[in-house]
């Protein structure tokens, strides 16, 4: 028992002055949100009024030269595009989940300019994003990445490149992965620059989904409860080939106001879609509320027609989540005291582009990092 007690000992004191050295890089945020929501497509009780808790802590170790990785735990249910908790169920305790948990490798003999990632990573770090005509905020991929230039949600000044491998579920058929499991590949090229004052960036991306058509809601996992797809009987009649073109532009005002316009364009570019297969959208955004007392307001106007993107993963909000729909979205963001902000936004959609039905959403954000 002693001579346990000593290894022991000995294993924690010397796991202890590894870790030591480990830059562990604690992060979490805590929104508390009032939201209110008319859907003028229900016919009964087309008004809904909640308030939602969205909590995130992980640690982000910086561990040597060539090595990092990141773990993070959330609120939220099984769907992959919101860690929002509804408030009330009688006082019940809340789900905690594996949000994030992913190795990025950075070799040295690269100097530092590439990064393999291997696991579950935030879309924004993952990809190139700029708005969420593609992808929601919350959304997290599986998979395996290759950047280039681009480091986390940072980019370099020139070339930046990312290519990605992401799996969707397992069907267990007993056949070769490639024959029925759902999955899709990324290929992105951007190039950030500078022109005179101006800061801008422009960019591309091609996503390939595999195996697709023919899958029903189970694809893309059990909390699919209604169905965001292209067809009314449950599931893809069509593939998705992605074409996407990204920028933005941006500077300062003469009293040094930031500001950045912003766009997207989406087309479905499968053999087998011809028609409703377009988006885009284009917005401004005026301050940034890094600061207390800084203040920001952003607005965009959103056009998706309902077989431009995979309906499952844009954002989860507009038109309800889902595509077929246009509108636009206002809010501002005020930094109150250090590491809280206040936000408000409203969103008002037409669910349905040929359709005269709106949805209009109004949030109100506390938010505090630390």
């Amino acid at each position: 028992m002693k001579k346990f007690i000593a290894l022991f000992a000995f294993l924690l004191v010397s796991g202890w002055s590894t870790a030591h050295a480990v830059d562990w890089n604690w992060k979490g945020d805590i929104r508390y949100r009032y939201e209110s929501k008319l859907d003028e497509s229900k016919d009964e009780d087309n008004s809904r009024d909640r308030h939602r808790l969205r909590v995130r802590i992980g640690v982000f170790p910086w561990i040597n030269e060539e090595l990092s990785a990141g773990v993070q735990l959330s609120s939220g249910s099984d769907d992959p595009v919101s860690r929002n908790q509804t408030l009330g169920d009688g006082f019940a305790p809340k789900d905690i989940r594996l949000n994030q948990a992913f190795i990025d490798y950075h070799p040295m003999f690269l100097d530092g300019e590439a990064n393999f990632i291997f696991g579950k990573r935030e879309v924004k770090q993952t990809l190139i994003r700029v708005n969420d005509l593609v992808w929601d905020s919350d959304l997290t991929l599986e998979g395996m990445t290759f950047h280039f230039g681009k480091d986390g949600k940072k980019q370099r000044q020139g070339l930046n490149a990312v290519a990605g491998y992401y799996f969707i579920d397992e069907i267990k058929t007993g056949k070769p992965f490639d024959e029925e499991d759902p999955y899709f590949w990324a290929a992105q090229l951007a190039y950030t620059g500078q022109a005179g004052d101006l800061g801008f960036m422009l960019g591309a991306s091609y996503y390939d989904y595999v195996n697709i058509v023919g899958m029903g809601e189970g694809v893309l996992g059990d909390w699919a409860d209604s169905f965001y797809g292209n067809s009314g009987n449950g599931v893809y009649e069509y593939d998705y080939d992605i074409l996407e073109i990204f920028g933005d532009v941006g500077g300062k005002f003469s009293g040094g106001l930031p500001w950045k316009a912003y766009g997207q364009y989406v087309m479905n570019v499968a053999d087998d879609v011809d028609e409703d297969d377009k988006g885009y959208l284009v917005g401004f955004k005026l301050g940034k509320a890094k600061k207390v007392g800084q203040w920001e307001v952003d607005a965009n106007y959103t056009y998706l027609e309902k077989d431009a993107v995979l309906g499952a993963y844009t954002d989860s909000d507009r038109f309800g989540g889902g595509t077929d729909g246009q509108g636009f979205e206002v809010g501002a963001k005020y930094h109150l005291v250090q590491n809280m902000t206040l936000g408000l936004k409203y969103l008002g959609h037409e669910k349905g582009i040929d359709s005269e039905e709106d949805v209009h959403i109004l949030q109100a954000d506390m938010v505090v990092k630390f």
